[in-house]
């Protein structure tokens, strides 16, 4: 009995053992792995991006960095379901769901950031902008949504500032339009206060402390065109390639006597604006004047002319200051000085029908000169006819 009972026991074992033998052949089976390559915001490999590979329907967590090709393997993993994520500098970037392994072959989980990238470009010009939409909104981080908060705190403020802002320009214009310049003054510091970087407001400050300066007497007036200078300076700083700006400087210049500063400012605007450089010395000779200084405004036309010799109004003043200059014989006749003649006829045959013309007619006869009695504009045919007047 004892003989049979161990025959039948090792009998048991040789039938146990297959079994045993297959069921961990068929453990041994159920294993797969993972791979993919990671892609940075430019298109480039990725190395040493950390993939965090979590088991969703039971619980087992893998780790693989990625290879200086921005590849990873992660061999051995059960199969079942996983969460892929994608972690760089220690912040979950992406993420893909429902992954599920297979004996065959599990398709790669590929991460590229160029769409992440995209996404956070668009995300972020979103939130400059104001335009997040609630899809978006519902995707944001914490960190986008505390910027998109801030965002929406300033872009309301600023609001409000422009409208503030918007509202003292327009005052000042209205004031200035007017010639109200105490109101004008007051609208613009105002609007400078609120925001430094306009260069328009200093531009418009700066006229208006101008007009203001010459409803003073000159010792009233003198600090409020100083303060006129400073902000033209201001405007200039912010837009130093405005030729408009330079030649009012330079005209505020002249009006404080400050008269080399004034031809400097002069000569900027000239440079930047070639086309209209004698206008600039023009204007500059107008405001001479009208101060009084005739000299300075002589040489201010001369230089009008010089840039322009077609400058019709320039010839015309240029010839009256000429005819300042020039000497009586004891018979009384008028000794202009050389070129007066021919500034006034130069005026006449730019502008026959200018509002100068009867002035330049009579200079020409003061002097004894032969007057054209037909004048043409430029490139129309010329009358030879004279008479004398």
């Amino acid at each position: 009995m004892l003989a049979l009972a161990k025959s039948l026991v090792k009998r048991n074992l040789f039938i146990l053992l297959p079994c045993a033998l297959l069921f961990a052949g068929a453990a041994f089976a159920q294993t797969t792995s993972m791979e993919g390559d990671v892609k940075d915001g430019d298109g480039n490999p990725l190395k040493g991006a950390l993939i965090k590979i979590d088991r969703t329907d039971i619980k087992g967590s893998y780790k693989v960095k990625t290879d200086k090709k921005g590849h990873y393997f992660h061999a051995g993993l059960p199969l079942g379901t996983y969460t892929v994520t994608l972690e760089v500098d220690g912040k979950e970037i992406d993420h893909v769901n429902g992954v599920r392994t297979n004996l065959s072959q599990t398709p790669p989980v590929d991460f590229d950031m160029r769409k992440q990238k995209a996404q956070q470009q668009e995300m972020q010009k979103a939130i400059e902008t104001g335009t997040v939409t609630k899809e978006m909104e519902r995707g944001m981080t914490a960190e986008q949504k505390a910027a998109l908060e801030k965002q929406t705190k300033e872009r309301q403020q600023a609001m409000a500032k422009n409208k503030a802002l918007n509202d003292a320009f327009n005052a000042g214009q209205e004031a200035k339009a007017a010639k109200n310049w105490d109101v004008a003054v007051q609208q613009f510091e105002k609007a400078s206060e609120m925001d430094t970087t306009q260069h328009v407001v200093w531009a418009n400050l700066a006229e208006s402390y101008a007009g203001l300066a010459a409803t003073k007497t000159p010792s009233e007036g003198q600090p409020i065109a100083d303060k006129g200078l400073a902000a033209f300076q201001k405007a200039i700083e912010l837009k130093p390639d405005d030729a408009a700006y330079h030649n009012n400087y330079a005209l505020a210049l002249a009006k404080s006597k400050k008269f080399s500063e004034a031809q400097a400012e002069l000569t900027k605007a000239a440079q930047l604006d070639a086309p209209n450089a004698g206008k600039y010395y023009y204007n500059l000779g107008a405001v001479l004047v009208n101060t009084g200084q005739s000299d300075p405004a002589g040489e201010a036309f001369k230089k009008a002319i010089e840039l322009d010799p077609n400058y019709a109004d320039a010839q015309y003043q240029y010839g009256i200051y000429l005819i300042g200059k020039a000497t009586t014989t004891p018979d009384g006749k008028i000794t202009p000085p050389a070129g007066t003649k021919e500034a006034f006829e130069k005026y006449l045959q730019l502008k026959p029908d200018g509002p100068f013309a009867d002035g330049a007619k009579a200079m020409l006869q003061s002097m004894g000169a032969t007057v054209e009695t037909n004048f043409e504009k430029p490139g129309q045919k010329k009358s030879t006819g004279r008479k004398k007047q």
